[in-house]
């Protein structure tokens, strides 16, 4: 199975991923492990594509990751898009929640790179801001995508609450 997870920022897209990847015994592989470099430098798309195609060379996998651009690589062999379509206010709780956390315990995530209370709370590159802007712009791109026939070798699954992830979870087989 080859299965990509996505949602906003907060929607509990790494979590699921990994139950998914662990209950079906195949690789996790996310997207901003992939992405991120030294000191929140971003890859450009000619480090990253390679990578991703790497990742996803084998023939199973749970992508944990939206960035748009990687569509034409990520989808090309997707068998499942899963969106994770929680309520924004569950959503914006969540980022706020998590974001305190990582900054207070200054938690490492990719290359070295930690998230700052500071930064959350008092700078444009905050995931909380970054989560306000997104939360309907990726609702909506999710719903046209789904309908695009360029993608009808896709089965597209949206979730809306935590029961219906974890029915949708309990419910896969290898």
């Amino acid at each position: 199975m080859r299965i990509n997870v996505m949602g906003t920022s907060g929607s509990g897209k790494t979590s699921v991923a990994r139950r998914i990847a662990k209950k079906l015994n195949i690789p996790y592989v996310e997207l901003d492990e992939l992405f991120w470099k030294p000191n929140w430098t971003e890859s450009t798309d000619e480090e990253l594509f390679p990578k991703l195609e790497e990742a996803l060379s084998v023939d199973g996998w749970v992508l944990d990751g939206n960035y748009t651009r990687t569509i034409p690589i990520k989808w090309k062999r997707c068998q499942m898009a899963v969106y994770l379509d929680l309520p924004f206010h569950i959503v914006l709780y969540r980022i706020i929640k998590r974001s305190l956390i990582r900054g207070f315990r200054n938690e490492e995530l990719w290359a070295g790179n930690k998230e700052t209370v500071l930064k959350h709370l008092f700078t444009r590159d905050s995931m909380i801001l970054w989560t306000m802007k997104t939360f309907f712009t990726n609702r909506k791109r999710f719903a046209i995508n789904s309908k695009n026939p360029e993608y009808s070798h896709i089965k597209f699954v949206r979730l809306r609450s935590k029961k219906e992830i974890g029915n949708f979870v309990t419910q896969l087989k290898n």
